[in-house]
């Protein structure tokens, strides 16, 4: 193994483990909230590439000018799924039931992407998908940067809310005590809408820089959910920072895989890692400070 290879591999590896941590911020911020289990979270990350994808077949204009649209939109169905959906649930059965449901929502959209668009697969063709920056003989594609710088800007506005702003105290308020916060005078109810709708405006930024460098079909959000929930549980269900470590790590150590195991055994990583923690430290390994009350 030659040390350009093994450079590009761990680029690869931060590159994509960066997108991973948007991801999974998303999903901790539902379980967080409301205890409620996602299992939609990745069917909503495909259905924004796909939209991305429409969007610059219709017009030809970049794919990240879409987000204009959708990231605003997900935002808004997250906000309507929560109060419509999610807040009927009994509090006693509401972490078993919002799987049933969520899969439930996953199976709807996946079902309307295949009626709408079939189930060929779908690439976006743009004028930088070859090209590559070379890094002391790594070759880098242009659009993972792309993919990464996208991630890095969303996850640095979704830290500033959450820690500078009143609407990011109230949210982490309700995360960490939702009696001693309603105690407080804070309208819980609306900032879990408020923030079910920041989490599913994730899925619309990752779907959207996913687009840019991979082929979809509507039953591709399969092949994600996994790794993803293997991420949120080894970082620490609850914890954002610990998911974003999680998912660097666990991104990294699938791309170095990928060499001596090809990219199919290379995934099976995520597995070994969730069995892993869950056999030795259940609450995870990078935070999880909400996991040690369940």
């Amino acid at each position: 193994m030659s040390g350009a290879l093994l450079l590009q591999s761990l680029i690869l590896g931060v590159l994509l483990g960066g997108l991973y941590a948007l991801l999974a911020a998303g999903l901790t911020l539902y379980f967080g909230i409301m205890r409620v289990v996602m299992i939609a979270h990745s069917a909503f990350l495909i259905l924004a590439a796909y939209l991305a994808w429409w969007f610059n077949r219709e017009t030809g204009i970049d794919p990240l000018v879409s987000l204009v649209v959708t990231v605003p939109l997900f935002f808004v169905t997250g906000v309507v799924m929560q109060r419509l959906l999610v807040s009927r649930l009994k509090p006693l059965t509401l972490t078993m039931m919002s799987v049933l449901l969520t899969f439930a929502v996953a199976l709807i959209i996946e079902g309307a992407l295949g009626f709408f668009f079939s189930g060929t697969q779908r690439r976006i063709p743009l004028p930088y998908a070859s090209a590559s920056l070379e890094v002391f003989g790594a070759q880098v594609p242009v659009v993972k940067l792309i993919a990464f710088g996208l991630a890095a800007v969303a996850l640095a506005l979704l830290f500033v809310l959450l820690k500078y702003t009143k609407f990011g105290q109230a949210l982490r308020a309700t995360i960490q005590h939702p009696e001693a916060a309603r105690l407080v005078g804070i309208n819980t109810d609306r900032v879990a809408g408020y923030g079910f709708g920041l989490g599913l405006a994730t899925a619309a930024i990752g779907g959207t820089a996913l687009s840019l460098d991979a082929t979809i079909y509507p039953s591709l959000h399969w092949h994600w959910i996994g790794p993803l929930m293997a991420i949120i549980v080894v970082g620490g269900l609850g914890s954002i920072p610990g998911a974003a470590i999680a998912a660097l790590v666990l991104g990294v150590a699938q791309s170095l895989l990928q060499l001596p195991l090809g990219p199919t055994w290379a995934q099976t990583i995520f597995y070994v890692a969730l069995f892993a923690t869950l056999m030795f430290r259940p609450q995870g390994f990078f935070g999880g400070r909400l996991a040690q009350r369940f």
